[in-house]
Parts: structure tokens; sequence; C-alpha cells
């Protein structure tokens, strides 16, 4: 009975230790530490070697059969790890460098730029950094660039543009031939004599630039050479001078932003100016807020459009007094800034195109008063006197009783004149009109929609008025004309006439 007594305490008191060791075991695991971490189940340490999660191909672990939530695996295949989502019951990918974007590059205000931009440095000579054509690269944060940036068609972009911001704090900011896409940044070239842009493309490059703040900088600078610049949605604010663009095919300018007064905000010197030759310039929204001595737009460089130019509801506004706009210096007209290929409709500046040509001329009454015989029936004669043009925008009254139509666009025009005239002894039924001419003088056509019968009788004075509607192209024109129906071969004394057309 003894010996059974001590073996029943034996095993009574085995059983408790292996009941406190099992209640460790489920209360916390440390492998390679025998103190592991307070909020852990399972704990593994060690610096010479990794843990390993069940392996297994795409097929072997699509196959497992009802995976618990939060399952995780590596698959061989695709090279990652994944974990199972019962929610939606679906194995979902754990991000790594192997599943992210490639191509693609994050700047920190924290890191060092020749570091991060290693092989762009090289890249570019040690001279610039040469970005890679196929690489986005993502600013996070202030990064005060050292060397200039040639964007080779890359896309640098940020998501706060208040907040990520490239700094050239001396010399250029963005340099070279090529373009690419900047977006959603302050970009800033403070140094005396630093643009942010001076790039000069050869001609097939594009280069967008949206969403963006250009803030404090001695120079906006030089766009130059280039297929496509399309601006769009930027604030330009305390900049000493603004932007220059050369020689481009196509430049589209959208909701720009120009603040005008004293700093911080108010920006100075000639905020954008156009230079060379363009197929297309559209310039649509935003404003430009023009003080001081600043030029809000300058085309006093008569730059060549080959095509059509634009710009519309955009708001000139501020206190300079000598014009929002420097006009151009040739094929303009007074009182007007642009040319005849470009259509304006603005708040603050003249507005100008096609649809809205006039003219209007009248006979000189400090002259002799212009006689005129019709010996023919069947013969239309010109109204003659020196006439004086006036009020014209894209119409010519050099020649007398003659207003030619300027613009690019075919149009239909209401052409109207008022006559006086008195007539000699005898009596005559007459009949005037209109004549349309073609460059040059051939062909002409009478405007049938204008003619207007009178009658003359011996020294009465007959006042009138003449309209119709005539489609004139460019170059085209109009003369009043007279024909004399029947009656006496007498003369005709014309005290006044003008015409009008618009």
């Amino acid at each position: 009975m003894k010996k059974n007594y001590a073996v029943t305490k034996v095993l009574q008191a085995c059983l408790l230790f292996f009941m406190i060791i099992t209640t460790n075991v489920f209360g916390q695991v440390g492998i390679g530490t025998i103190t592991p971490n307070a909020s852990s189940v399972l704990d593994v340490s060690s610096t010479t070697q990794g843990m390993l999660t069940p392996r297994m191909t795409t097929v072997q672990r699509t196959a497992i059969s009802s995976p618990a939530d939060g399952l995780m695996v590596y698959d061989t295949d695709l090279k990652s790890f994944f974990h199972y989502n019962t929610a939606i019951a679906s194995w979902n990918v754990i991000n790594s460098a192997t599943t992210g974007r490639s191509k693609f590059k994050r700047i920190k205000s924290t890191d060092v730029l020749a570091t991060v931009l290693a092989a762009e440095k090289t890249a570019g000579g040690g001279s610039k950094y040469l970005l890679d054509s196929e690489t986005l690269y993502e600013i996070n944060g202030a990064i005060n660039v050292d060397l200039p940036i040639e964007l080779n068609n890359a896309y640098v972009a940020g998501l706060d543009s208040g907040e990520d911001k490239l700094i050239k704090a001396n010399g250029d900011l963005f340099t070279g031939t090529t373009g690419g896409s900047i977006r959603v940044l302050t970009v800033v070239a403070s140094g005396a004599s630093g643009n942010v842009f001076n790039i000069t493309g050869a001609g097939n490059q594009n280069l967008v630039f949206r969403d963006c703040i250009v803030a404090n900088s001695a120079n906006v600078g030089l766009i130059k050479g280039f297929s496509l610049v399309f601006v769009s949605i930027v604030q330009y604010v305390g900049n000493a001078n603004g932007i220059i663009y050369e020689n481009i095919n196509k430049l589209l300018i959208n909701n720009a932003g120009w603040f005008g007064g004293g700093l911080p905000l108010g920006n100075s010197g000639t905020y954008e100016k156009i230079v060379g030759t363009f197929e297309q310039v559209a310039k649509q929204g935003g404003f430009s807020e023009v003080s001081g001595s600043s030029i809000g737009f300058d085309v006093s460089g008569n730059p060549i459009i080959n095509g059509d130019a634009v710009i519309e509801s955009v708001v000139f506004t501020g206190s300079n007094a000598a014009g929002y706009v420097k006009p151009y210096t040739i094929g303009t007209y007074t009182g007007y800034n642009f040319n005849n290929n470009w259509n304006i409709r603005c708040a603050g500046i003249p507005t100008e195109g096609d649809s809205f040509a006039s003219g209007n001329l009248y006979l000189d009454r400090t002259l002799t008063s212009p006689t005129l015989q019709m010996p023919s029936t069947t013969t239309a004669y010109k109204i003659p006197g020196t006439t004086v043009p006036t009020n014209l925008f894209r119409m010519d009254g050099a020649t007398t009783n003659r207003i030619v139509y300027l613009g690019k666009k075919r149009r239909t025009f209401t052409v109207s004149a008022s006559v006086s005239f008195e007539g000699g002894t005898g009596s005559a039924d007459l009949l005037f009109y209109f004549v349309k001419f073609a460059v040059g003088g051939s062909p002409f056509n009478f405007v049938t929609s204008s003619e207007t019968f009178i009658d003359s009788n011996t020294a009465s004075v007959q006042s009138f008025p003449v309209s119709g509607t005539v489609t004139l192209s460019t170059g085209e024109y109009v003369e009043l004309y007279g024909q004399r129906l029947n009656g006496t071969n007498k003369i005709f004394t014309f005290r006044s006439y003008n015409i009008s057309m618009k």
C-alpha cells in the first residue's frame, strides 16, 4: 500500500507540472528568445535566419479548401505573399516592390537627391538630372533641387500642389530640349536670373503643365520649339517676370491665374508673351490681374499665326492704365490689339473677330459736291465723290466709295447707305444698288436685294436709303452704283451719302 501511495503522489506532481507548461505554451511562445514580447502570441527572434510560411504554386493555393480568414501563404509562381479575405472570398496579394508600380520613384523631402537620382545624374553627365522617359517621379514634400532637371518625356507629379514642391535656389529648374508632364506641384526658381523653364525643343516634343503653382521666381522663363504645349489650371504668384512662348505648333492655355498687386501674391513684368510662328493658339478662362507697368499679354513681336488663334472668357483686370495687352505693331486696327488671325472675347479688352467686322464711310462735304451724268440707260455708274472712312474693323475704306472686307472667314453682311442728291432740269427715274466685286475687281455682281427706285424732278432734292445683304470673302468689296432708267440725261449733284457694312 505504501508503494502505491508513493506512485500516486509522483503521478499527481507530474500532471501538475505538465499542466503549468501547457498553460505557458498557450499563453506565449518564444522561438530564439526566452522573453517573448507581451503583445505577441508567437515571437520569433533571429539575426541569422528567417521564417518560412507555407510555399506553394498558384494552383495549390487556390485549391485550398475553405481557407480561414487571414490565412497566409507564399505563391512561388507569382513570387508574392497572399492572404485570404473571407469577406470577399478572395486571395489578396500583399504588395511589395515586385507587385507595385514598376518604373516609379518617390522622392521625399528627406532624401538626398543625388542619391535617389544617382542614375539620372549620371545620365545627365553630372551637370543635370536627365530623367528616365518611362518613369513616373512622385514628389513628396519640398525638394531642394541642386542641378537642373531635363524632363526627357518623363512624368513628374505630386499629390498636393501646396506641399509638394521643386525649389531651385540658383539657376534654371527645367532645361534641355525635351518635354514631358508636370502635375500637381509648386515650382520655384528663386535665383536672381533663374528660370522655371528654359527649354528649347526641336519642334517634335510635347509639354503638359497642369494643376500647378509657379511661385516666387525670377522668371517663369522660355518654352520654345514644341509641337504641343498644354498649360491648364496654373496659378502664378509672386513672380518677377512671366513666360515667353516661341515657335510652338499648338499652344493651349486653360484657366491660368495671374495675380497682380504687391507681394506676396502679385506678379510683375510681362505675364505671357508669344513670339515666332504658331499654327494654333487657344487661351481660355482664368484671369490676368495687371497692375502698375505690367503687361498681361504681349503680341508686340507680331507673331505669325498660320491657322487660328483664340482668347476667350479670360478676365483682364487691374490698375494698369496703359492697357492689359501690348498689341501688334502691324496688321491691327485703331483701338484694337490683334490682327485678322485672332478671335477675342474677354472681359476688359476689346472684342475682336470676323463676326464683328464692320466699317463706315461718308462723303466729304468740305469739298465741292460731286456731280454725275448718266448718258446711257443700260449702264450702271459708280457714285462719285471723296469719301472718308471711319470705325473700320477688319475693313478697308481707302478707295472712294468702297468698303473692302479683310477678315479671314467668309461671312454675310448687311450693307446700307443713305443718299441725298439734287437733279437738274428735266425728270428721270433712277435705280440705285450695291455692286459686289471679287478680289482685283472681276468678276462683279449686282446686289439685286439692294435695288432702290427713285424719281428725279427739276431742282428737287431726294433723300432715300439703300440696303441689302452680301456675302464676302477676304479681299472682296462693295461699291454704290446708280442707273438712269428713262427721262432726261441731266446732271445729278450729290449733297451727301454714307455707306455702312456690318
